[in-house]
C-alpha cells in the first residue's frame, strides 16, 4: 500500500483566525462539481466482507463517474475539473436498526484503510481535490466511530478531516470532548485547508442547518464550503435548501452541496433521497443544480477573484467585516445546550439514551422561556 500523508498522523492543514484574503495572485479558472451519485447501502449485507466488497464497488463507480465528468467538462467549457464533492455516506448509507457495534464493524473504515487509499488514488489520478464523507474508526476511541468529511489533495494526501459535531445518534467529538481535545487540540475540530483552489472547509449533511458550524470555519478564512449531504428531494424549498443559500450569504462563501441520487438496498423507497445537488455563490445565487438521478449537472466555473473582491470591499454588503463577534461570546459561553462528554467513562449509548439527553436540553430551554 502506498504511504500517504494522513492528517491524524501528520500535521493538519489548519487555517488561522483570518477573513480577508490578503495578497492573492489572480485565481486560475477551474470547474467545481457536486457529483450526484446513487448509494448502494450496506444495510443489506450480513457480513463484514460483503459490506466491504460493496463499498469498494461504490468507490469504483465514483472513480469512473469523476473521470468521465472531468473529460466532459474539459470538452464542454474548456476548463479543468479541480474540485469535486460526493454525497454523504455514498458507499454505505446510514444505520437502520444496527447497533453501534454492528455498524462500526460493518460500515466504519480505518483512517489508513484500503477504502481511503482507493479514494486517494482517484484524487491523484484525476489531479483534483476530492471531498468525501464516511463513517470511520479511531484507535483512540475503540468503541466508537465518527462521521467524517475528508479532503484529498491531487497528490493523494488527506489534507483535511472534519468530524461531524452535531448528530443525534452517531457519536461526535463533543460526546468525548475533553479527551478529544487532549488528543487532537481545538484547531482540529474546525479545520480549513489553504489550497490553490481556495480556502476549503466542510459541513456535514444536516449541519448546514446550524449557522455556527459554517461560521467557525468562516472565521478561519474559509472561502468554499464543501457539503456532502443525503437529503429528501423536493420540488419545494426545504429547510436544507434554504440553509445552503443562507450559509453562503452570511459567510460570503461558496457552498458546493452534493446529494445522493437515491439510496438503494434499504426498506425506504430508494428515490426519497434525490436531486437538489447545487453550487451556490456568495450572493446566494444557485449557479447550477441537478435534478433527479445520477448527474454531473451541478457544476460551475469558480470565480475566486470575484469572491475575494467582494470580501475586500468596504460598504454595507461586506457582512463578515461588520460582525461584532465579541458581543456574542458571553451569551454563548453562559448557555447550556447539549452537554459535552455524553459518552465519556463508558456511558450507555443507544437511541433511547440519546433521546433522553435531548429531552433534558429541551426541558432546560423551556424553563428559560418561562422565566
Amino acid at each position: 500500500m502506498t504511504t500517504r500523508r494522513n492528517i491524524l498522523s501528520g500535521a493538519a492543514a489548519l487555517g488561522t483566525l483570518s477573513f480577508l484574503p490578503g495578497a492573492h495572485a489572480q485565481a486560475e479558472r477551474f470547474s467545481a462539481l457536486a457529483l450526484q451519485m446513487r448509494c448502494n447501502a450496506v444495510n443489506q449485507d450480513t457480513s463484514r466482507s460483503s459490506a466491504r466488497a460493496r463499498m469498494m464497488a461504490s468507490i469504483g463507480r465514483m472513480r469512473a463517474q469523476i473521470a468521465s465528468s472531468r473529460a466532459f467538462l474539459r470538452t464542454f467549457n474548456g476548463t479543468e475539473l479541480k474540485l469535486a464533492v460526493v454525497p454523504e455516506y455514498f458507499m454505505t448509507g446510514f444505520p437502520l436498526g444496527e447497533s453501534r457495534a454492528e455498524w462500526r464493524d460493518k460500515a466504519a473504515i480505518d483512517v489508513d484503510g484500503a477504502e481511503y487509499e482507493a479514494m486517494a488514488g482517484i484524487a491523484q489520478s484525476q489531479s483534483i481535490y476530492l471531498c468525501v464523507n464516511a463513517y470511520e474508526t479511531d484507535v483512540n476511541f475503540p468503541e466508537l466511530y465518527f462521521q467524517a468529511n475528508v479532503i484529498f489533495a491531487p497528490n493523494g494526501d488527506q489534507i483535511l478531516r472534519y468530524r461531524r459535531m452535531i448528530s443525534l445518534y452517531t457519536p461526535s467529538p463533543f460526546d468525548v470532548w475533553d479527551r478529544y481535545l487532549e488528543i487532537y487540540g481545538y484547531d482540529a475540530v474546525f479545520p480549513v485547508a489553504r489550497t490553490e483552489v481556495g480556502v476549503l472547509a466542510t459541513i456535514a449533511s444536516e449541519e448546514i442547518l446550524y449557522p455556527e458550524i459554517a461560521r467557525m470555519h468562516a472565521m478561519k478564512g474559509a472561502e468554499i464550503f464543501l457539503h456532502p449531504t443525503s437529503e429528501v428531494g423536493s420540488t419545494e424549498q426545504t429547510p436544507k435548501h434554504i440553509s445552503k443559500r443562507a450559509r453562503a450569504v452570511e459567510n460570503m462563501a461558496y457552498v458546493i452541496s452534493a446529494n445522493s441520487a437515491e439510496i438503494a438496498g434499504t426498506p425506504i423507497p430508494s428515490a426519497s433521497t434525490d436531486a437538489m445537488s447545487q453550487i451556490v455563490d456568495w450572493n446566494g445565487r444557485i449557479l447550477a443544480e441537478a435534478q433527479s438521478g445520477e448527474s454531473l449537472n451541478a457544476n460551475t466555473i469558480m470565480d475566486l477573484d470575484g469572491l475575494r473582491g467582494a470580501r475586500a470591499r468596504t460598504g454595507m454588503t461586506n457582512l463578515m467585516s461588520r460582525q461584532p463577534w465579541a458581543a456574542y461570546a458571553p451569551a454563548y459561553g453562559a448557555a447550556r445546550g447539549a452537554e459535552p462528554n455524553a459518552l465519556a467513562e463508558g456511558a450507555i449509548d443507544d437511541r433511547a439514551a440519546a433521546l433522553n439527553r435531548q429531552r433534558q436540553v429541551i426541558d432546560r430551554l423551556q424553563a428559560l422561556a418561562e422565566r
